[in-house]
């Protein structure tokens, strides 16, 4: 690839409202505004034209965002101090060395784009930066590229979690995401849908995840495999075949392993069961409802093929089939549990097949606090099984959320430590002996993950860890407690410049052969 851009596309270089529109979204999100609640109002206010552009050089200078602001600090020569100056210039550098925009077009409309928010006194200043990086872009590539582009707290936090694969880790943030689906079983499968993208043009490849997990019975251990697809290039969901029908769900590869293993130690779980014809489970801050939707999907199937939860084979050879399963999902926030209902809708979940037997209630409470049974928990009448997606710092999906290292500070890991202390605490005591709890986070920093599953254990003398087996679990880094996934995969070009008129998310610098930074812990309630 060559470091110098050979062809522009004037129609998306030369609208110096464009890059206005870029500047006050940045200059929003440095004011604490997520970039989730910001990219489609900014879509939306573009011609269709533009949109790509816009979206590519917004998300390309979130990921070099601190990069790009130690580069400018060696550039000037007095400090830069006026927010609205410094994410101008930064937002000129992006192009010059990311985005395959030519050198008078970015260093012109990015000019022009800084009088238009009422800087125009710093126009010199903008000017004769960005043409001094224009005159050595493999210069000042290399020299951004050389480190992270993280905020340094954050990075010396990493550094002290992950020193062996830290230099892979940091530049790897700096990525966009690959794209996974998830096929729903009670529509299709992977490989009928891996046909149908191929008809309609996309490539894709199937992946195949496989967990082992010894459930604390003897040598007794529970094996699962996902089948999921990866799209070699991302595309645009309206560009999946039947995707407003529910046929699939855009979710990441390690987001797509919390179902089935909280299905599957449920159904050895109930293999032995005694008494009750009935079951309750617990989807913990359920939204958006990803997981929550995995579950429902599985249930179906079970159902429709006589399988699963509602026909265990028990210990004597016996079918004696579930009557009825009560699954209760709780998140907070009122905006995101209607996000659970319009993706359940999507998915027309639950399907009918299930609906005799099924109890699905959605309930906007504080989990911190929330009982499900406040006078009547005892070893009895709790849940069989409770999976806890627990809030977190999103360290873990960095690449599909940027504006993360901007956001977060020294401070949330704390708080959100403690967080996720009072909601454990919290539902700990509402399942039943003999029940799993599944701990999920989207986070990579040891201290909201394999650090708190330790210290819960040290508090609740009725918890023991179930271990995942290393040798096959094709996932993931072993812990103390649990598993580690890193968002990391071998980079060959990476960092170069992409072309303008290509959507970020669909640029493939980089072979992609990772998922997302999640981290994944089963605890089980023994009597004490």
């Amino acid at each position: 690839m060559s470091n110098k851009p050979s062809n522009t596309t004037p129609n998306k270089t030369q609208n110096k409202n464009v890059r206005v529109a870029v500047i006050n979204t940045l200059l929003s999100i440095q004011q604490g505004q997520s970039l989730s609640s910001l990219l489609d109002p900014l879509l939306n206010s573009l011609n269709g034209d533009d949109k790509g552009f816009a979206h590519a050089l917004l998300l390309t200078t979130l990921r070099h965002w601190h990069a790009t602001a130690r580069l400018l600090d060696s550039l000037a020569d007095n400090p830069i101090d006026e927010l609205e100056v410094r994410t101008t210039i930064q937002l000129g550098i992006t192009q010059l060395l990311y985005l395959n925009v030519a050198d008078h077009a970015a260093i012109h409309e990015t000019v022009e784009a800084v009088k238009h928010i009422d800087y125009a006194r710093a126009s010199g200043l903008v000017n004769a930066v960005l043409r001094k990086v224009a005159n050595n872009p493999n210069k000042f590539r290399k020299k951004a590229n050389r480190n992270h582009s993280l905020p340094n707290w954050l990075a010396q936090q990493l550094k002290a979690d992950w020193r062996e694969h830290y230099d892979e880790l940091t530049q790897s943030l700096r990525q966009s995401a690959p794209m996974f689906l998830r096929v729903n079983g009670l529509q299709s499968d992977s490989e009928s849908y891996l046909s149908q993208l191929a008809e309609a043009e996309i490539d894709a490849e199937l992946v195949s995840l496989e967990t082992s997990i010894k459930t604390g019975d003897a040598d007794e251990s529970v094996e699962i495999k996902q089948q999921l697809i990866e799209l070699i290039d991302s595309v645009p969901v309206s560009r999946l075949p039947e995707f407003e029908e529910g046929i699939a769900s855009v979710q990441d590869a390690h987001a797509q392993l919390a179902a089935p293993i909280i299905q599957s130690l449920l159904e050895n779980k109930l293999a032995n069961r005694e008494g009750s014809d009935s079951i309750r489970l617990l989807d913990a801050c359920a939204a958006p409802g990803g997981k929550l939707a995995h579950w429902l999907e599985l249930l179906g199937v079970q159902e429709s093929e006589q399988t699963g939860l509602f026909h265990v084979k028990q210990a004597e050879g016996q079918d004696n089939p579930i009557s009825k399963v009560e699954l209760t999902a709780i998140d907070n926030e009122a905006p995101r549990i209607t996000r659970i209902f319009e993706n359940l809708e999507r998915l027309q979940l639950p399907m009918p097949i299930v609906n005799s037997k099924l109890h699905l209630d959605i309930e906007c409470v504080d989990a911190t606090s929330w009982q499900a049974q406040p006078d009547n928990i005892d070893a009895d009448s709790g849940f069989d099984a409770i999976l806890l997606d627990a809030p977190c710092t999103a360290t873990g999906v960095i690449r599909r959320h940027p504006d993360i290292t901007l956001l977060r500070t020294e401070e949330d890991v704390q708080h959100t430590a403690q967080l996720q202390e009072q909601i454990l605490d919290n539902l700990w005591p509402q399942l039943k002996v003999g029940g799993y709890l599944l701990y999920v986070t989207c986070s990579i920093l040891k201290q909201e993950n394999v650090e708190q599953m330790q210290a819960f254990l040290k508090r609740h003398k009725d918890a023991v860890a179930v271990a995942f087996d290393n040798r096959q679990t094709n996932w993931g880094i072993e812990q103390a407690v649990g598993r580690q996934c890193l968002p990391v995969y071998k980079m060959t070009e990476a960092l170069e410049p992409i072309a303008v008129d290509q959507d970020i998310e669909q640029q493939t610098t980089v072979p992609a052969a990772g998922g997302d930074g999640f981290y994944y812990a089963v605890l089980r309630k023994v009597s004490t």
